[in-house]
Parts: structure tokens; sequence; C-alpha cells
């Protein structure tokens, strides 16, 4: 997988965990968001349940989407992705 695909990976399944975006997260709080995300939703669920709720709410979910790009480039080393 590469580290862009990773990345988006990572970001659209903390965007639809049950983390709030205005939680402090730390590393070990959101890999456990992410997997339980996963495991709920699969990787390309994640993506779809994000344009779902894009649909229904757009802005709450570009909110979230922006602060699921943030915590994920700060907590897993993509300085030039956020």
């Amino acid at each position: 997988m590469s580290r862009n695909v990773l990345f988006t990976a990572r970001a659209e399944a903390l965007a639809v965990s049950q983390v709030s975006a205005h939680a402090e997260v730390d590393r070990a709080t959101c890999d456990a968001a992410i997997r339980d995300a996963v495991r709920v939703h699969g990787v390309r669920g994640c993506a779809a349940v994000l344009a779902y709720e894009y649909g229904r709410d757009p802005d709450v979910v570009v909110h979230r989407m922006r602060w699921a790009t943030r915590t994920v480039a700060a907590l897993y080393g993509y300085a030039d992705a956020a």
C-alpha cells in the first residue's frame, strides 16, 4: 500500500470513528480508533460512510475530515500531507 493511500485510509477511518474531533488524541488512541472503524466498516466502507454522511451534512463531514487529516499527519509523520 502506498504512503498516500495509507494516509487516506487512516484519515477516513479516524473520521468515521467514535473519537471526538474536540478531544486530544494520542497515537495509541488513534491506532485503536482506526482499528475499530476498519473492523466495523472495512477500509472501503469507511470511505462509503464518509460519502453518505457528506450527502447528509457536508459541513460537519468537511470539519471532521479536516481534523482527521491533520491528526493523522501529526501522529504518523506525514508532514507534507496536512
